[in-house]
């Protein structure tokens, strides 16, 4: 069994999705589209712009999701040729929308809007925050709960991305407080992450609100492939079910753990990361080490044939 997985922010680079624009007119076109919805000159940001203007909250989640559903489209059509079916779909915070596209319970139009917008609200609340995150690298989980329970003001797991990397959103200096203790106790890494605020966390309550207004406004299908919630970390098909928890998915802890055990012991095998850089499948790696599984990622032609060789 086969499943899609899907990047989000701190994926980008400068050229991201230009060999698959630069060969298929149907990726030029989706390109136009994603400019003609967002108003964002797309093509120039992901291929020619500065580095900075690309990871501007307000730009980057739009340019990834484009690139990301290009990787898509393009391998597609290869699994389709051969009969492949894929049995999930998965996304890693903003991934998810790329996953929602893959699974039909948004339309391109609607995925687009929706990121634009949850770039602009999350630029929004990084001007007024008081609020960060950290990635802790080699700590264990209990010792970094036990940890958190001694803040002094708001601090959460914001992301569980493997066994062996959380991140935390809180307010500063409480944050900075906990990510110091955890740095002194043995932490391998502490790593403060380039964002605005506390995403993922319950100061984000506003912004959820806000968003909602938006996501009320986009048309939810049913799913069509199962698609793996960040917030459940199952499986959910009800596209009525699936908007409300994208509607919480800004203030909810990414389960990335969970939906990678999910979907190996429904009988996942091959993990494809469909979208730039190998972040994801690096995940996958640690959470599932030990068993037997393949990763591959799906980002220009190389990557493409070599997963190709190998199905």
């Amino acid at each position: 069994m086969i499943a899609l997985i899907f990047p989000g922010q701190g994926s980008q680079y400068i050229g991201m999705g230009k060999d698959f624009f630069e060969k298929f007119d149907f990726i030029k076109d989706l390109f136009a589209k994603g400019e003609k919805t967002t108003g964002l000159p797309l093509k120039k940001l992901c291929f020619e712009s500065p580095f900075e203007e690309l990871t501007q909250t307000v730009n980057l989640q739009a340019c990834l999701t484009i690139v990301n559903i290009s990787c898509y489209e393009v391998l597609k059509s290869e699994l389709e040729k051969r009969n492949i079916d894929v049995s999930f779909v998965a996304g890693h915070s903003l991934g998810e929308y790329s996953a929602l596209y893959a699974a039909r319970v948004l339309s391109l139009e609607d995925v687009l809007t929706a990121v634009k917008e949850r770039g602009k609200l999350m630029e929004e609340e990084g001007k007024k925050s008081t609020s960060t995150m950290y990635a802790i690298i080699g700590f264990p989980l209990n010792e970094l709960e036990d940890l958190i329970k001694e803040a002094k003001d708001v601090v959460v797991i914001s992301n569980y991305n493997s066994p062996k990397q959380f991140v935390i959103s809180g307010k500063i200096p409480a944050i900075d407080e906990i990510a110091e203790k955890a740095k002194n106790l043995g932490a391998k890494r502490v790593v403060k992450l380039k964002v605005s605020a506390g995403f993922h966390s319950p100061l984000m309550k506003e912004a959820e609100k806000k968003f909602s207004k938006i996501l009320n406004s986009l048309t939810w299908n049913d799913s069509v492939i199962p698609f793996v919630s960040n917030v459940t970390g199952k499986e959910e098909v009800s596209g009525k079910k699936i908007k409300k928890l994208i509607k919480k998915q800004i203030t909810s802890s990414v389960k990335w753990i969970d939906c990678v055990e999910y979907m190996y012991n429904k009988g996942v095998r091959v993990f494809v990361e469909v979208g730039p850089k190998k972040v994801l499948s690096g995940l996958v790696s640690q959470t599932l080490e030990k068993k037997e599984f393949k990763c591959y990622n799906i980002e220009n032609f190389e990557t493409l044939n070599n997963f190709l060789e190998n199905l």
